[in-house]
This record gives structure tokens, C-alpha cells and sequence, in this order.
């Protein structure tokens, strides 16, 4: 196990409830039983905040938290770009094109394909908010 992997999924600043959201979506991975559920609070087409709760592995939960950060101040049409693209970035020479979104390259890359499902569960639940 990756400790860096183990160090962002321990910063569970965003794991929460949003009493006041506005949008809501919740997936189950069929292959390892994985489960996120994300909330947000969404405003003239900017995330504002983002909660998310989850029975998963160590990787969906890192994936959660690290995209928990990104999302937040960001447009949904970017968002919704990125989750449209976070599963080219496992190609090791593909360039991520936003800056502020290079923490990703900690967890989505070559080393970690065996675990794509997990890591990619949180950007196809957020994905569900963002593509409407």
C-alpha cells in the first residue's frame, strides 16, 4: 500500500453531509461492491461545496477527497470535462491540462490501473451532477 495514497484519503475535510444541497448522487461499483454518494451545493454553475460519504477502499476514498478539492470554486462545465478525461490521465504520458488539478497525478496513473474502478467512482457519481 501506498502511503501517499493512505495520506490523502485521511484528509476527510470534505467527508460530510450537506444539510442545505442542492444536488445529490449516489453509485455502487457492480464489480467490488464500492459505494459514494456525493452532495453539493451548485450556484450560478459553481460548486460551492462538495460532501461525500462512502463504503470503499482506501483508493475511492482518496479519489473522493482529492476531487473534493478540486471541485470546489470551480464551474460545473470544467468539472464535467474532468471527469470526462480522469481516465486518459492512467496513461502515464498524457499531460493533465489544468494545472490545479495535477494532485490527481498522485492517484490516477499507471501504477494504479488495477484499482481504476475505485479511483473512478467518485468522478462517474460526480459526473451525474455535472453533465445536466
Amino acid at each position: 500500500m501506498d502511503l501517499e495514497i493512505l495520506n490523502i484519503a485521511a484528509d476527510i475535510k470534505n467527508n460530510k453531509n450537506i444539510e442545505n444541497r442542492t444536488h445529490i448522487s449516489k453509485l455502487k461499483n457492480s464489480l467490488c461492491g464500492d459505494e459514494m454518494q456525493i452532495e453539493l451545493i451548485i450556484k450560478n454553475e459553481k460548486i460551492l461545496d462538495f460532501g461525500y460519504q462512502g463504503k470503499s477502499c482506501i483508493y475511492c476514498q482518496a479519489s473522493a477527497s482529492l476531487l473534493s478539492k478540486i471541485s470546489i470554486n470551480n464551474k460545473k462545465e470544467k468539472i464535467n470535462n474532468l471527469c470526462d478525461e480522469a481516465e486518459f490521465y492512467f496513461d502515464d504520458t498524457v499531460k493533465i491540462p489544468d494545472e490545479r488539478w495535477i494532485p490527481l497525478k498522485k492517484l490516477i496513473k499507471k501504477k494504479n490501473i488495477n484499482k481504476k474502478d475505485c479511483i473512478l467512482l467518485p468522478f462517474k457519481t460526480l459526473k451525474r451532477i455535472v453533465s445536466t
